[in-house]
């Protein structure tokens, strides 16, 4: 009675848990968005997280009309396919038992499906992307992952090993990108032709917020421990699976930095979260059959495979891959496979890895899967791109590219209204046609305005602008220093710039920033009346001087006329007083 008791506790402990694990993995689509946003420019981070929300939206309508019923059909044929029906739509309250595996493999659906995106992202048309999003999720995804978690699916039988999708999610999900991206072709100005050695040269077009891209890396990771471990029925599985889920991407995140640090003389930041989801990838087959030692080698590889790929891929093959998807989920997903062939212990039913006593048995069965699924994948996104290329296209023209998806698929000026460049109102808009803005009225009438004292003590006061271009480091101390000689008006700007020196050699994911380097500059502009010209000059050139390139430069600028608006002041007297 004792054990029947127990055994229903812990029936419905687990199986909350299992729905929980759903839950974490759905909020791992948030985490997709921000990687994917944060490492494309900014004017398309609207159009990235359409795609991260239609990802699962319309994958939730393909996955339940088709998509599991071929996955997880109890009628499988020949242990290739089931026999999708709409059982779903009319089971309530989810009699047959199906509901919660039907929610929890359409989550991992639309893991699949969002990989491919960013691999493809700032050129791809929106309304492409939704056919082939929705062509993995009913039918790529679907067969493939029944061959592999249908306890009729041709793999499982032959013992074939991937708990929670290093192969049925991640490769073919790196494998649809690598593919799309290919077909795409590189972002434009991603590829120049090097004017003294005529080769090709990979160019950085760095992501617009490394910020968002870290969030989204610590929000994957998070997910991650309900991904790989949703399925676990027992403490002892959920807690190994915990640990190899914690010390596999920790390795792989120590060793790209460390390996970036040697190859480039810097920890590279972008790359170095990178390989925290290169090992999360790689864990996530063998991630119930591995001990901690197992975890860290496999981590360890992870890590300088992900930098290897990303280079690869972007300095010989020239597929231009924004925030490295193929490197992560493909090459890693491939990794991951074969790990479980190499370093299982025998826990869980797993056959004995290579490593660990047990032959080349299980290392032949996880080869052959992976050749099985990474063919079927191969064959059918390639069917999928060519039909869409044909027909409603792939890749926007150069002028949407250029302005952006925001703009040109999703009619987004911005995706960050409070900065949107004045600009954007000039596109195609005559000055005349943008609406008037409701005006405050004056606080007092010109009339009744504070009174005008005047100032000017000679009669042709000379007006000069002073322009100084400097390191950000020497603002504090050059406005001390203004101040202390009378200068107190003054306007301050953020600015990128370089001198003729063309800029520091900078670095994003192993690829130099452009032949002209912008490097972060201040802006300090006056208009000096009563304090002399070469006083100015002097006292910044003191603050401002270090005998290294880069201190700046400071120009000097007639002024016709200053208006002060409030009073209607001119010339010397706009300058004094309040």
């Amino acid at each position: 009675m004792t054990d029947s008791i127990m055994t229903a506790i812990s029936d419905n402990v687990y199986g909350v848990w299992y729905m929980i694990g759903a839950a974490l993995v759905f909020f791992m689509q948030c985490g997709f968005a921000m990687v994917e946003s944060g490492f494309t420019r900014a004017k398309n981070a609207g159009n990235i997280i359409m795609k991260n929300l239609m990802d699962f939206c319309i994958g939730a309508v393909a996955f339940i009309v088709l998509g599991f019923g071929l996955m997880m059909g109890e009628e499988c044929i020949g242990g290739l396919f089931g026999l999708p029906t709409l059982g779903l739509l009319t089971d309530y309250a989810g009699s047959s038992g199906n509901w919660p595996v039907f929610v929890f493999n359409l989550v991992f659906c639309a893991t699949a499906a969002t990989i491919v995106s960013g691999a493809m992202a700032e050129r791809t048309k929106f309304i492409s992307y939704c056919i082939y999003s929705g062509v993995i999720s009913a039918v790529i995804y679907p067969i493939e992952a029944g061959w592999i978690w249908n306890s009729q699916g041709w793999l499982a039988q032959m013992g074939f090993h991937d708990y929670a999708g290093s192969t049925a999610i991640h490769m073919v999900g790196g494998i649809s990108a690598l593919i799309g991206a290919a077909f795409l072709g590189p972002r434009i100005g991603k590829y120049v032709k090097d004017k003294k050695t005529g080769k090709i040269k990979a160019k950085a077009i760095p992501g617009h917020s490394l910020t968002l891209g870290a969030l989204g890396v610590f929000i994957l990771w998070f997910g991650w421990y309900g991904f790989n471990g949703a399925a676990a029925t027992d403490t002892k599985t959920l807690a190994s699976i915990f640990l190899t889920t914690t010390m596999a991407p920790a390795v792989a995140t120590c060793v790209t930095m460390i390996f970036t640090w040697i190859k480039d003389g810097a920890p590279d930041v972008s790359m170095s979260l990178n390989g925290s989801l290169a090992g999360l990838v790689a864990v996530t087959a063998p991630c119930d059959c591995v001990d901690a030692t197992g975890s860290i080698a496999i981590g360890a590889v992870s890590g300088i495979l992900v930098v290897l790929v990303v280079e690869l891929l972007d300095k010989k093959f020239h597929i231009d891959d924004p925030v490295g998807a193929v490197a992560v989920h493909c090459a890693n997903g491939v990794w991951g496979t074969i790990a479980v062939g190499l370093f299982s212990t025998g826990a869980d039913g797993v056959g004995k890895g290579l490593f660990y006593g047990g032959g080349f048995k299980q290392l032949g069965i996880q080869l052959l899967g992976f050749v099985a699924v990474a063919a079927w994948t191969a064959v059918t996104i390639t069917i999928t791109f060519l039909i869409i290329k044909k027909t409603v296209g792939l890749r926007v023209d150069a002028e949407e590219e250029i302005k952006g998806l925001d703009s040109t698929e999703h009619n987004l000026p911005s995706a960050y209204a409070d900065f949107m460049p004045a600009v954007s109102y000039a596109s195609g808009t005559a000055v005349s046609a943008i609406p008037a803005m409701d005006v405050m009225p004056p606080s007092a009438p010109v009339e009744k305005a504070v009174p005008v004292e005047t100032y000017t003590t000679e009669k042709n006061p000379t007006l000069s602008k002073v322009c100084m271009i400097f390191n950000p480091a020497k603002l504090e101390e050059i406005k001390e220093t203004m101040n202390a000689i009378g200068v107190t008006g003054m306007t301050v700007t953020n600015v990128m710039g370089c001198g003729v020196q063309k800029g520091h050699i900078h670095k994003y994911r192993g690829v130099e920033i452009e032949e002209m380097n912008l490097n972060p500059k201040m802006k300090l502009e006056m208009v000096i009346s009563a304090v002399p010209v070469e006083t100015v000059i002097e006292a910044a050139r003191k603050v401002l001087y270090t005998g290294n390139i880069g201190d700046g430069k400071i120009f000097v600028y007639d002024v016709e006329d200053v208006v002060k608006v409030r009073t209607g002041e001119r010339g010397y007297d706009a300058l004094q007083g309040e």
